[in-house]
């Protein structure tokens, strides 16, 4: 009989129409669909079906019936929007309800009705409400005008701007103040609410039901963002917490639990997740039917900001913290945390790891029993024995003290590497430093990763396309002759660091290796035979949102500052040449959007902080889907072999080599101050595959530049013939500290 039913539902999916073309891509993009993912369920190639979107051919038996059943199933979970305002209150079926967990309680809160009495002041505008509105002056006091949350109120506020959530018109933040008695609410675009509460937990319940804060979910699967609240030190005093944390607090990262504000909080029953009341407090109730309530607060002062990272954003004035954090929210996230952190969260925003499935049985939505395609899912997975870092439970039947070789762990890391100059580049005037935009992002574009468990296979073919980790011995790779696209090229292999290894030092035998190291050995023209291999067989390219919308953050944020996309080398490096000093708080966003990428790559594979662990023993991070070291590995690879594939393009049309590089800085030696007195550019245009001077990822910048004799005086002051003076290229400063002594 299933048979049959399966007959049946074949014959109507053969004859249902197709949405128009611009639906069908609407649809997919709403559930967070590639087209790769699409193309690989339905096994047909990626044009294949950007041509069913665009319209140029339609799709035929049998990869229709399949494509006319995901398109209704996708268009019952997203309904053609209609131009009529959502009711408040109402949550989106695949925004599933889920009870919070040890560390992220269930995120977002549907408005409720309005109950207190609401005031709204303006610094500039009461109706602006985009990030880059024109910033409030310092010292100039808003107006204050009253609306009331009567049955009125809907009259007398204007109606949010057109493509605004009306649920979160008033913004993602708020940076709360207090000025003459008055607690004040600073929004972006210069808009400022007066805040009634007068109690930490009257101030989550006029977040949650008058505030209007939050931000809309970035993929169609996802959850909407929590509202988050800064507060100032004004704010923390007002609602009777401390200004500074003491160094017990600082040292548990939270207030005590018999503390006066947590028992206000549990009383009115709000509860914290399993990091107490820090400074990133998150303050929530379990999550009821399609409800979520919670808040997330920053507090500044206790070193919520990281001044690594947000330089002295804690202390802005309110309105331009706002500005600041409200920019990084609409162009990244509304931040969750640390930037670690939120480069992390945003993996997960992007690729929710569920999405809600339609039950038959009470024509509600629940969960599915799957995973989001494309997502690394709900649940951790077991990392390969020779990717788990020291201390993981997989090694804690090592003896102790054990130090792995190159056989057993794979150490997939960034360069730091030198080398003495020659006698021809001690000829030289200067050294000239260049650094790679955002290497680590460009390293993961395009790259395909691992999304579920490992698989252990013996003797294996190596394939470019499977990710994973690889034990091969790569020792017979030559420098001196490799393969240049078809053609072989002679260089000096000794003025070359080696792809392999981030010594640069060439590898002694067999070793682990993610697939783009073992990929560029074959790339160079050398045959690899893998002994044994850690591949996963489900696979994506999981980190493309991700690297294109901190791309986009990146790139808008410096052409606010002045450097263009689209400027000429020369421009751009006379841009580049001050541009911090063109908006101080725009400049501490580009350090922050560089610090959630490195640290978003670094989070996934965090290791234990503190919290009485000890080796063998599992920690805190091990539980999250994300804790997923291989994929760390497989981007640090990555960028390292983009690295040293510039490095040999440039060596082999211009005879020059490297003398030092650092992670993504690389120092050559030159005649001119200027890194256009020794890139290849040639008409304005660069060396196809070589460095190229522009604000995009993967193209570089000016670093620094210092005197030959400079380096040969460090390094004899130190006695360190290949002291690395990549590190010291930008001011030239170098400690005793930098050098261990």
């Amino acid at each position: 009989m299933s048979e049959l039913f399966d007959a049946v539902d074949a014959l109507i999916a053969s004859r249902s129409p197709l949405p128009p073309p611009e639906e069908r891509r609407r649809l997919r993009k709403a559930h967070g669909l590639t087209v790769e993912e699409v193309a690989a369920a339905l096994k047909v190639r990626r044009a294949t079906v950007s041509a069913w979107e665009s319209g140029k051919t339609e799709p035929r038996p049998p990869e229709r019936n399949a494509y006319a059943r995901l398109l209704k199933q996708l268009a019952e979970l997203y309904p053609t929007p209609t131009t009529a305002a959502p009711t408040q209150g109402t949550a989106e079926p695949s925004a599933l309800p889920s009870q919070p967990e040890a560390a992220t309680p269930a995120p977002g809160s549907a408005a409720a009705p309005v109950s207190e009495t609401t005031h709204l002041r303006s610094a500039t505008t009461t109706t602006a409400t985009a990030p880059t509105a024109p910033r409030s002056g310092r010292t100039a006091k808003p107006s204050s005008t009253s609306r009331h949350s009567d049955t009125g109120r809907a009259a007398a506020v204007q109606a949010p701007a057109a493509g605004i959530d009306p649920r979160f018109e008033n913004g993602p933040l708020a940076v709360v103040d207090v000025d003459d008695g008055q607690v004040l609410a600073y929004c972006v675009g210069g808009l400022v609410l007066d805040v009634p509460a007068r109690s930490v937990p009257a101030l989550v319940e006029w977040t949650l039901q008058e505030g209007k804060l939050g931000q809309p979910k970035l993929s169609g699967p996802g959850k909407d963002a929590d509202p988050l609240l800064v507060l100032t030190e004004a704010a923390l005093e007002h609602y009777g917490l401390p200004v500074a944390l003491t160094d017990e607090e600082r040292r548990t990262g939270r207030l005590p639990e018999d503390h006066k504000v947590l028992r206000q909080l549990a009383r009115a029953d709000w509860k914290l997740t399993k990091r107490g009341f820090g400074p990133w407090a998150r303050i929530y109730r379990p999550a009821q039917g399609s409800e979520r309530k919670c808040v997330q607060l920053c507090i500044p002062s206790w070193r919520a900001l990281d001044s690594r990272h947000w330089g002295d954003a804690g202390q802005l004035p309110p309105a331009e913290l706002a500005r600041l954090l409200g920019t990084y929210a609409s162009r990244v996230m509304t931040p969750r945390g640390s930037t670690a952190v939120t480069g992390l969260e945003l993996m997960t925003a992007l690729h929710p790891p569920t999405h809600a499935v339609r039950d038959e049985a009470t024509g509600g939505f629940r969960k599915a029993d799957t995973k989001n395609p494309g997502s690394l899912g709900e649940h951790p997975v077991d990392c390969a024995p020779c990717e788990a870092p020291d201390g993981h439970p997989l090694l804690k039947d090592l003896p102790r003290f054990h130090q792995r070789t190159p056989a057993e762990k794979l150490f997939e890391e960034a360069y730091d590497w030198a080398r003495p100059l020659t006698d021809d580049e001690c000829t030289k005037r200067y050294l000239v430093g260049i650094d790679v935009n955002m290497a680590f992002a460009a390293g993961a574009n395009g790259l395909t990763v691992g999304l579920g468990a490992p698989t252990h296979v013996q003797q294996p073919l190596f394939d470019p396309k499977l990710p994973g980790s690889w034990l091969v011995d790569l020792s017979h790779v030559d420098l001196s002759r490799i393969k240049l696209g078809k053609e072989w090229a002679e260089l000096n292999g000794d003025l070359l660091p080696s792809p392999f290894t981030p010594t640069g030092e060439r590898p002694g035998g067999p070793a682990w290796y993610a697939t783009p190291t073992v990929a560029y050995a074959v790339e160079l023209g050398y045959d690899v035979q893998p002994a044994e291999a850690y591949v996963r067989q489900d696979n994506g390219r999981y980190l493309d949102a991700w690297y294109n919308r901190l791309r986009d953050a990146y790139i808008a944020t410096m052409a606010d500052l002045g450097v263009r996309a689209d400027a000429s080398p020369e421009e751009f490096l006379d841009a580049m040449d001050r541009y911090r000093d063109r908006d101080p708080e725009m400049a501490i966003l580009v350090s922050a959007i560089k610090a959630t990428v490195k640290g978003g790559i670094g989070k996934l594979r965090e290791r234990p902080r503190g919290e009485g662990w000890k080796p063998g023993q599992p920690w805190r991070a091990l539980s999250r889907p994300t804790w997923r070291p291989d994929i760390r590995a497989a981007v640090i690879s990555r960028t390292r072999i983009n690295m040293h594939r510039k490095l040999v393009k440039h060596a082999a049309f211009t005879g020059q080599y490297p003398v030092a590089i650092l992670s993504d800085c690389a120092v050559y030696a030159a005649d001119g101050r200027s890194p256009l007195d020794f890139l290849p550019y040639r008409d304005g245009k660069p060396l196809p595959g070589g460095w190229r001077l522009g604000v995009s990822p993967g193209m570089v910048k000016h670093e620094g530049t210092q005197t030959v004799l400079w380096g040969e005086g460090v390094r004899e002051q130190f006695q360190a013939p290949e002291l690395n003076l990549a590190r010291y290229i930008k001011d030239g400063q170098v400690t005793t500290k930098d050098n261990g002594e």
